[in-house]
């Protein structure tokens, strides 16, 4: 989607300043929003993408004004909500109204580092060839979807060339609004920065992963 989290290659942000501090967390309950988000995750139901695009469905103004863990709290409380895992007055309150639902999976105290350390990895058996191969030059769609979407909104309609070829991986776009995982081919498209930004940018190129629906033959047709 076309949301306000997609800033990449925007003017008029500022410079980007990083902190002194390198602390993980600024106040405690960064902390515990991490941790719920988390053991939320691991119940099972949503996935990874889900909750991205929970995210970035915040109205624009609010996701702008917001912190990061406080992008990630109003996330939470949609998908606790689109879930039935909790009400708004439950939310509101802090306290349980009615029976807890059941979840698939619990994350337990003594399972969080070892499930920290395995991650949830997304490569997948390929159900065809790849389209494409190192060297090949492509275009990316014109796409505007409603809905989530990993390919970002600068480099949307530009010629690159394949430099990487990764396998199949989830497709995030369907995982995220509940069609599956649909595995498709990703690959490392590198763009000159004059193609994403005209030639007044003072970059050399920019390397974007990118799902095979997201790509085409430079002579095949803007989708």
């Amino acid at each position: 989607m076309n949301g306000a989290q997609d800033l990449g290659g925007m003017q008029a942000f500022g410079p980007i300043e990083p902190e002194a501090d390198v602390a993980s967390f600024h106040a405690d309950w960064e902390r515990r929003v991490l941790a719920i988000t988390l053991a939320m995750g691991a119940t099972g139901k949503w996935n990874i993408d889900t909750s991205r695009a929970a995210r970035e469905s915040l109205p624009p103004a609010q996701y702008l004004a917001s912190s990061y863990y406080e992008i990630w709290f109003e996330g939470l409380k949609k998908l606790l909500l689109n879930t039935g895992l909790a009400t708004a007055a439950e939310i509101a309150t802090g306290e349980s109204k009615v029976a807890a639902a059941p979840v698939p999976r619990v994350l337990i105290a003594d399972q969080v580092a070892a499930a920290l350390l395995r991650g949830s990895p997304v490569e997948r058996p390929a159900s065809a060839e790849a389209r494409f191969k190192v060297g090949d030059i492509v275009r990316t769609r014109q796409l505007h979807p409603r809905t989530h979407t990993r390919l970002p909104r600068y480099c949307r309609g530009k010629r690159g060339q394949i430099i990487r070829v990764h396998g199949a991986h989830v497709f995030p776009d369907t995982n995220a609004i509940g069609l599956g995982e649909q595995p498709q081919w990703l690959y490392t498209v590198r763009f000159d920065a004059s193609e994403l930004w005209g030639k007044d940018t003072t970059a050399a190129s920019v390397s974007v992963d990118c799902w095979e629906p997201y790509l085409d033959y430079p002579d095949v047709e803007p989708a």
